[in-house]
């Protein structure tokens, strides 16, 4: 009998603490519910790569707002900051808007050399961070963290696929020029890796240095080197520069000129007549005219009046990507196992193609090659479907 009581009595008391428990749960998830998502975002918004956070920013933007503007149900608050693209600021930036805002998530950044600051931050803090740009290779190999997501791209996958491209095309000796700096070198030592996997030889590295664009010495050894094609990177105003200069002393005629694709990319209209006939390789082209793509484009340029670029494609995936995670975990972002869970198992459907993530949380996705035509960058083929970069040094990956 007394036993009986016990039973009784301890049963009781369980049913009453998990009760408790249950309400607890309901008035935290009820609070949490009730609060916004904080998106802190650090992108330049000033000077020479303003325009590229602008399109970014847009871009993720206009993903959550075709979720009725919520992430997992809940409201979003974008807390802004702009990096300045400058390194010697990011840990402050970071600082600010872990601790200072207490974000959700941090998103950016586009400079390489930002995304350094901000990985050490973000590893050092468990803060889930989304690289919508920054392509060194090092965040998604070495400095690899569970809690670090990019949804771009990484230099190797930029230009490897461009040396069986090249070698396809009887290419057997090429020379190859860059900007000596950090994605500069990455990206012809990944162009060189594919081109002598093909069987091709690079007969000269060339590197200039950044940020200058006075490249006629540097053009004159490429004409008396007689190379079959150039392999180049530059972007933006040293892009621009680059393939008009190349033009102007009559080197394309005689000697093709292939390139990661941001040679050609926001820069076409600049360049002109002098890019014309150019190939390059990235994950985006001009008008991929898939439905997802011409949906997208419609949609971008109906919100902002101007046309959509891979920046805004970038931060469109990012976009898209917080919003499947969020409805997963249904708005909760408390238990951080199980965001970061259904973070590493979105499926892109984007208007560059579908997409996944990597064990390193790098996409995996297709690399075009795209040949300038009538001042867009037309897709010629797919230049490698679903390229996974290998993730060198990445703990993850073991």
């Amino acid at each position: 009998m007394k036993l009986t009581m016990k039973t009784k009595s301890f049963s009781h008391s369980i049913r009453q603490s998990a009760l408790a428990g249950a309400m607890a749960l309901l008035v935290a998830g009820t609070a949490q519910a009730a609060d916004p998502v904080k998106v802190g975002v650090m992108l330049p918004y000033t000077g020479t790569y303003g325009a590229l956070g602008e399109a970014i920013t847009n871009g993720m933007q206009l993903a959550i707002e075709e979720n009725g503007d919520k992430l997992g149900g809940r409201d979003v608050e974008y807390v802004t900051v702009d990096s300045e693209a400058n390194p010697g600021k990011a840990p402050q930036n970071m600082n600010r808007l872990i601790s200072g805002e207490n974000v959700d998530f941090v998103v950016g950044p586009v400079h390489s050399g930002v995304a350094m600051g901000m990985i050490k931050m973000a590893r050092q803090e468990g803060a889930i961070t989304i690289i919508p740009n920054a392509g060194l290779n090092a965040a998604t190999r070495q400095f690899c963290a569970p809690n670090i997501f990019r949804t771009s791209f990484s230099a190797w996958q930029t230009a490897y696929p461009m040396g069986k491209m090249a070698y396809e095309r009887g290419y057997r000796k090429i020379a190859t020029i860059a900007w000596n700096y950090s994605f500069g070198k990455e990206s012809l030592e990944a162009f060189e890796e594919g081109f002598k996997a093909a069987g091709g030889e690079v007969v000269k590295q060339i590197l200039t240095p950044f940020p200058k664009v006075e490249f006629q010495a540097y053009l004159t050894e490429i004409a008396s080197l007689k190379p079959d094609a150039v392999f180049a990177f530059y972007a933006g105003g040293g892009a621009v520069k680059f393939v008009k200069d190349y033009n102007a002393a009559g080197l394309k005629k005689s000697i093709p000129l292939l390139g990661s694709g941001f040679m050609t990319d926001g820069t076409l209209t600049a360049q002109g007549e002098a890019a014309e006939g150019v190939l390059t390789t990235l994950h985006y082209a001009d008008k991929l005219d898939n439905p997802k793509d011409n949906a997208f484009r419609k949609a971008y340029m109906d919100a902002y009046g101007k046309e959509a670029d891979i920046y805004a494609v970038q931060g469109y995936d990012a976009g898209q990507m917080l919003v499947q995670a969020m409805d997963v975990v249904k708005g909760n972002t408390k238990d951080r196992d199980a965001l970061i869970a259904a973070l590493e198992n979105v499926k892109i459907d984007s208007p560059r193609g579908p997409w996944h993530f990597s064990k390193a949380h790098n996409p995996v996705q297709n690399m075009y090659l795209r040949e300038v035509k009538n001042g867009q960058n037309v897709v010629v083929e797919v230049a490698a479907k679903g390229l996974e970069d290998p993730a060198t040094g990445c703990s993850m990956m073991k």
